[in-house]
């Protein structure tokens, strides 16, 4: 009997994901001491708002690396229950509730991490909210 490749092979499937780093700080800079959880919610896990939470550092901010396959994501951080999008992702697309969520692109041979200039990021989210 020959051996035969399926397609759903799970170690194929795991060879083609990427890591992604995300970081969530206060965008002004301010360090909340009362801040109790910080979770990432969004395409790549059904939007489930508790399902993916972050680490805190201790100084202010929150981490974490999730493994994605290549392809196009929308997101959004769930700071202690508020839904916030990333204050250092440069794309931004409307969402159904009025405001925006943030975009994720994974690229087939890269290792993505969010860092962005305040700049780029200020410009981004003014277009976003038609400023």
């Amino acid at each position: 009997m020959k051996n035969r490749v399926r397609k759903n092979n799970p170690v194929q499937a795991e060879s083609n994901v990427r890591l992604v780093h995300f970081e969530y700080s206060d965008p002004r800079g301010y360090v909340d001491p009362h801040t109790g959880s910080v979770c990432i919610a969004g395409s790549f896990n059904t939007w489930h708002p508790s399902a993916t939470p972050m680490e805190s550092t201790g100084t202010g901010l929150w981490t974490a690396d999730l493994s994605l396959p290549p392809g196009t994501y929308q997101y959004l951080f769930v700071v202690d229950g508020h839904w916030k999008p990333d204050p250092k992702c440069q794309e931004l697309v409307e969402n159904e509730f009025g405001g925006v969520n943030s975009v994720l692109r994974v690229e087939e041979t890269t290792t993505c991490q969010h860092t962005t200039s305040a700049a780029a990021n200020k410009k981004s989210h003014e277009r976003a909210l038609g400023l």
